[in-house]
This record gives C-alpha cells, sequence and structure tokens, in this order.
C-alpha cells in the first residue's frame, strides 16, 4: 500500500491519487490530509503516533511550507518501510520509530509546478518505489544516498522528583493539549499545571463534563485535557507554550 498524508485539506490530494494510480496498482490509504497547515513539527509527532501501527508500506508525506525553494526531496528507507517527502524534518522522527533510517536524496530536474511537488515529485516516486520494492532505492538513477539532510528532534523537557517544565507540542481536534512531559510524571492524585490545579486520572471520564484534568495520553506523554471540553482553552496554552507540572 502507499499511505497518504497532507495538509493539503481538498481537492489536491486527489491529484496526487491520480498519479500514484496511473503508474501502479498500489493500495491507497489516506492518514490525514488536515494537518494544521505548514507546521512541520505537528506533522511529524502524528505521523510518529501513527504510521508505526501500518504494516510494510510506501509513505508519501507532503507538509512543505519550502515547496519551490531550494529545500531538497528525500527518500528513506527505514525497516521494511520507506517515506517521501520533503527534506525539512517531517520525516525523520516517524523514521527513527520504524527501524534504522537509510536516507536517499531524490533530484527531480524541473517540475511541472513549482508550487506542487506533492503532485509532480513525491507522488510519482513513491509509485515507483512501490512497483520497484524499497530495495530498488539503491538501483534508481535519480535517487542518491546523503547525510545532509534536515532532522527535527522534539525538545526534551527537564524533570525532576517533584517539578516537571516541558512544552506543550500539539493541540488534537479534541482540545486535548500534549506536552512532552513523559507520563511517568503523573505517580500522584492531582498536579498543578501552570498555576491550574487538577485531577490526574486514567481517563477524561473519571471527572465531571467540563471539568480539568491531567492524563497519560494514547502517545504516553502528559495531556491537559477537559471531559468533553478543549483542554487548551481550559488551561491557558497554546502550541509551543511552556509547561510547568508541580506536584
Amino acid at each position: 500500500m502507499i499511505t497518504l498524508s497532507s495538509d493539503f485539506g481538498t481537492p489536491y490530494p486527489a491529484a496526487m491519487k491520480g498519479v500514484i494510480l496511473r503508474r501502479s496498482d498500489a493500495r491507497l490509504v489516506d492518514v490525514a490530509h488536515d494537518f494544521p497547515r505548514q507546521d512541520v513539527r505537528a506533522a511529524a509527532f502524528w505521523l510518529r503516533e501513527v504510521l508505526p501501527y501500518f504494516p510494510p508500506a510506501v509513505h508519501l508525506v507532503v507538509v512543505d511550507p519550502g515547496v519551490g525553494t531550494d529545500r531538497a526531496a528525500l527518500a528513506i528507507r527505514t525497516g521494511d518501510h520507506a517515506l517521501v517527502g520533503p527534506d525539512n524534518g517531517v520525516l525523520l522522527p516517524v523514521a527513527r520509530e520504524l527501524g534504522d533510517p537509510e536516507v536517499f536524496r531524490i533530484e527531480y530536474g524541473d517540475a511541472s509546478s513549482s508550487t506542487f511537488h506533492g503532485r509532480d515529485v513525491f507522488a510519482p516516486t513513491a509509485a515507483r518505489i512501490h512497483e520497484e520494492g524499497v530495495d530498488s532505492l539503491e538501483t534508481l538513477s535519480d535517487i542518491t544516498p546523503t547525510d545532509d539532510f534536515e532532522d527535527l528532534r522534539f525538545p526534551e523537557p527537564a524533570v525532576g522528583e517533584r517539578e516537571a517544565t516541558g512544552e506543550l507540542l500539539v493541540v488534537d481536534d479534541f482540545g486535548n493539549a500534549v506536552t512532552n512531559v513523559p507520563g511517568e510524571f503523573l505517580d500522584v492524585g492531582e498536579i498543578e499545571a501552570n498555576g491550574a490545579r487538577a485531577p490526574v486520572t486514567p481517563s477524561y471520564a473519571h471527572v465531571e463534563p467540563g471539568q480539568r484534568l491531567v492524563t497519560v495520553g494514547s502517545h504516553g506523554n502528559v495531556e491537559l485535557a477537559v471531559n468533553r471540553g478543549r483542554g487548551d482553552e481550559a488551561f491557558g496554552v497554546a502550541v509551543g507554550d511552556e509547561v510547568r507540572l508541580e506536584k
């Protein structure tokens, strides 16, 4: 299969699918096309959380605020998977999660459009890798190994016995505010998050609707939330803000 992920919304993903289907018999699976626009780090976070659940596949990722500039295009082999997308760091966190990444640069010359490399560069490359196999990356003439690429690593929190200082990484569509503080920090029944006290619970429905809570999300990190409400608004935080947790 080939999975597709982007911040395109609609109808642009359909053009990428058309290109792929003209070149391969791949089963196409949409991961998401509503990642926050031009937010490379948010896309990288969610891809790291989602793609490891897939069987071996080629993963086409286009969150590309640098399209049309001199940024490179990459193909990455990692385990039994291949990743195709822009050289802006978006592929690296999930590549490390899937295995030991081998990074290749795609030499694409003059694309048909300087604003739609998803259709003109990445989709054809994903189809070709699907047809030739992941091991073909060494043999394709316009794909060459490289150790010169943009890496992306999430910030590390400062975690002490009674206090942790981290950062808000993403907010999901429910308003759950995901920090980079590991869930193991929550070993008490109540915690103060940026000055607001809230109970530590195993899930959202352990408090009344509208009540704040702190929990460990499915990603394993500390999450600020509200039962049937928005944690980002209730705790007054936004992506990139410092989050200070005190027991």
